[in-house]
């Protein structure tokens, strides 16, 4: 069966693998064929040729993992040793072994729902990003009547725009180097601040800092910094970037002296959110359509990742579709 690994820095190589069937499957696993995937910006670091920690990330000059970096997946199931899910069964939601990028993919049912399907798969993909952006506001105080900023405005930011909007949100401002000034209105961002983080939190009046600031850039650290500064007294801050160092420089004097929280952490209940995430969609059935901007076929993985990596101001969503 086909598959792609990461051979060198930004360099995808197709390769064919021996098939997955379902003696391979212990208890609890499903076994999907590939319909689509999400390049998601967590993906990127692998991309670029980073050193992760995931077993089999031993590669001389990338990964060299079959299937790897790619976790958001949908497909239809082929087996199951899963008591909620049945050949046939069209799915969304995680390849837990970050392994999607093949033909066939085993995964841990548990992060697996059913999915609309009147959706295309390419659609449907984008139900696991908004699962996990529903299970971190689920976290956070009321958004209704809140002012709510959100520091990137990549795919993960403008989820949270969106949900924010949806959930009541009485003001929405949106930090991004790119000029996301196009697709404010699609997803609920009433300030579109093209701006770095450092330079817009640099020229805040007193009165703009938010209720709520949220970090959906990652991969560095200054960016948190950024947050805790935006951030009104006695208001939250809530890092979702994925954090590539192990220890974040942050200033404990206006985290006392504001009142402030800071929170963090990784999906969990990850069917109930996926679940979710359909209810959602379903309610707004402008959103997955407006959120994925460009489909690539399984034989240009290439062109989907080159695109990923690149600031262009319309691009929201990528899918890769078989």
């Amino acid at each position: 069966m086909w598959s792609y690994r990461l051979v060198a820095p930004y360099q995808f190589e197709r390769t064919s693998i021996a098939d997955k069937t379902p003696d391979d499957l212990v208890d609890g696993q499903v076994l999907l064929r590939f319909l689509a995937a999400g390049v998601c910006g967590s993906d990127m670091p692998a991309f670029r040729g980073a050193k992760g920690r995931l077993p089999g990330d031993d590669g001389r000059s990338a990964a060299e993992k079959d299937g790897f970096p790619v976790h958001e997946v949908a497909g239809e199931v082929v087996a199951s040793r899963h008591p909620e899910h049945r050949a046939g069964d069209l799915v969304v939601g995680w390849a837990s072994g970050f392994d999607g990028l093949m033909e066939k993919v085993i995964s841990d049912g548990n992060g697996l729902a059913p999915y609309d399907p009147t959706l295309t798969p390419a659609q449907a993909v984008g139900l696991q990003p908004l699962a996990c952006v529903l299970y971190a506001c689920e976290q956070l105080p009321d958004l209704a009547g809140r002012h709510v900023a959100i520091i990137g405005q990549g795919s993960i930011g403008l989820l949270f725009a969106y949900v924010a909007k949806a959930a009541g949100a009485r003001r929405v401002t949106g930090v991004d180097p790119v000029d996301r000034a196009s697709l404010a209105t699609a997803f609920g961002v009433d300030d579109p601040v093209r701006a770095t983080s450092d330079r817009w939190v640099s020229q805040l009046a007193a009165a703009d800092r938010a209720d709520i600031v949220i970090e959906a850039v990652g991969h560095q650290v200054a960016t948190l910094g950024h947050a805790i500064e935006a951030t009104a007294f006695g208001g939250t801050v809530f890092y979702f970037g994925v954090a590539d160092d192990e220890a974040y420089p942050i200033s404990m004097r206006l985290m006392l002296r504001n009142n402030l929280t800071l929170k963090s952490g990784v999906t969990l209940d990850r069917r109930r959110m996926l679940e979710l995430a359909g209810k959602f969609a379903g309610e707004h059935p402008e959103l997955l359509g407006t959120y994925l901007t460009h489909t690539f076929a399984v034989d240009d993985v290439q062109g989907a990742f080159d695109l990923a990596c690149r600031p262009v101001p319309g691009r929201v969503k990528i899918a890769i579709a078989q």
